[in-house]
């Protein structure tokens, strides 16, 4: 009988002879001949279990997350929940891939929740400390009308449309060279186009455009501009219309908005003194859809919606990114205190005193060896990050006491059995932060 390497040797050529079967799509009868002989050696070599190899694999698609990555995620989500809450929104779960993250129906006014919307967009990113950013608005009437008066077909709309969403990324030049040369739009129509939506400003820019003699006379374009010019009057009174930019190039291709849509990009700092910060990336969008919910109504009824979506996955590489550079520490565990011992044969007293905090609502750890030394308890706290640690001792006990230490700090207070919890709260409340 041939040794193990040999045979393991033979399944090897066998397995590959079978594999290049299938490819070559041989014939079923040929295949199960290979099989067979392959079985066979495989009997041979008999179970081996200190040589299983598992090799795993994410699906398709998927990722898996390191817990550095996972204190990240929570905490981005954690600000993006609390401002959504903060609103009054409600939480749904639905087993759909499209996420729908707030949306307010029914409203009299509807330029209320949209600047509501700009608001919540404005707070979480701010929340987030991910740089400087800019909301660009549109109106997807003005867009329309635009069009309209400038001479595209209406077969032409949304194709042109695609075309025009992409200045944020490409040159006017190539933009009309995409509209005439694949699109069939007659170039002096493109040329129409170009001196609108290469425009960009604030409620000024929605004041001139009202005064547009051409734009003025096109029902569509008009209630959207007027829109816009209250939409700016809330943007003021919620203090964000400094973070706002009426910008005619926003396209937002999807045929379901009916009014305005907004885009959040944020900010790279200029090359150069004088020169305008260039947008680096899309981090969140949305925009009204009044027809979208209506099509699922037996009766058709009109259901004014508004909706904000944040891209999450890419904050998050932002802010992997950016803790990288500054080499932060990231805190995988949210644990409050550690508790631990100042001598021997304290394990008892210890899983007593974590039990306590444990029942009180109190995250906290201890270590598992059963006699740790102090010194090897602090530097645990350090490296994980842990702000405090509730130290047990035999005097400690005596005086019915535990000794309460700052790890940041190294400062220690003796604090009353009985008021530990509470101290251990006032100690570690702060506001949310993600570094």
């Amino acid at each position: 009988m041939a040794d193990r390497a040999t045979l393991e040797d033979l399944v090897r050529l066998q397995g590959e002879r079978v594999r290049a079967l299938k490819q070559q799509k041989a014939s079923a009868e040929q295949i199960e001949e290979e099989v067979a002989k392959l079985l066979k050696l495989k009997a041979q070599l008999g179970p081996d279990e200190g040589k299983q190899k598992f090799v795993l694999k994410t699906p398709k698609g998927t990722r898996d997350y390191s817990p550095r990555q996972m204190a990240v995620r929570e905490k981005v989500f954690d600000v993006i929940i609390s401002c959504f809450k903060r609103h009054g929104a409600e939480v749904i779960d639905t087993p759909v891939f499209e996420l729908k993250d707030f949306d307010i129906a029914g409203q009299f006014d509807p330029m209320i929740p949209d600047a509501e919307c700009l608001k919540i967009m404005c707070e979480i990113l701010s929340s987030l400390q991910i740089g400087d950013f800019l909301v660009k608005v549109n109106d997807r009437r003005i867009l329309d009308g635009t069009f309209a008066i400038c001479g595209v077909p209406d077969s032409k709309f949304r194709t042109i449309c695609s075309s025009v969403d992409k200045l944020d990324k490409v040159s006017w030049e190539e933009v009309k060279s995409e509209m005439v040369g694949e699109k069939g739009l007659a170039p002096e129509v493109a040329d129409r186009i170009g001196d609108y939506v290469q425009q960009h400003g604030g409620v000024s820019l929605v004041e001139q455009l009202l005064q547009d003699p051409k734009l003025s006379q096109n029902k569509q374009a008009l209630e959207g501009l007027g829109d816009l010019k209250l939409l700016f009057e809330y943007l003021t009174l919620f203090g964000i219309a400094d973070k706002i930019s009426f910008d005619l190039s926003l396209a937002r291709g999807l045929d379901y908005y009916t009014g305005v849509i907004f885009e959040a990009v944020l900010l790279q700092p200029p090359a150069q003194a004088g020169e305008e910060p260039l947008g680096v990336g899309s981090v969140a969008a949305g925009g009204r859809y009044d027809g979208l919910v209506g099509m699922f109504d037996p009766k058709g009824r009109k259901v004014p919606c508004v909706g904000l979506s944040i891209g999450v996955e890419r904050i998050f590489s932002i802010v992997e990114q950016r803790l990288e550079v500054l080499e932060e520490k990231v805190r995988t565990t949210e644990t409050q205190v550690l508790v631990a011992s100042a001598q021997k044969k304290l394990l008892e007293e210890r899983l007593k005193l974590i039990s306590e905090l444990w029942d009180a609502g109190i995250k906290a750890e201890l270590l598992y060896k059963k006699n740790p030394k102090l010194l090897n308890q602090l530097q645990y706290c350090e490296e994980a990050g842990i702000p405090l640690v509730a130290i047990i001792g035999e005097q400690e006990l005596k005086d019915g006491v535990i000794k309460l230490r700052s790890v940041a700090s190294r400062e220690e207070v003796d604090v009353r059995r009985e008021d530990l919890v509470e101290e251990i709260r006032r100690k570690t409340s702060q506001p949310l932060c993600i570094c």
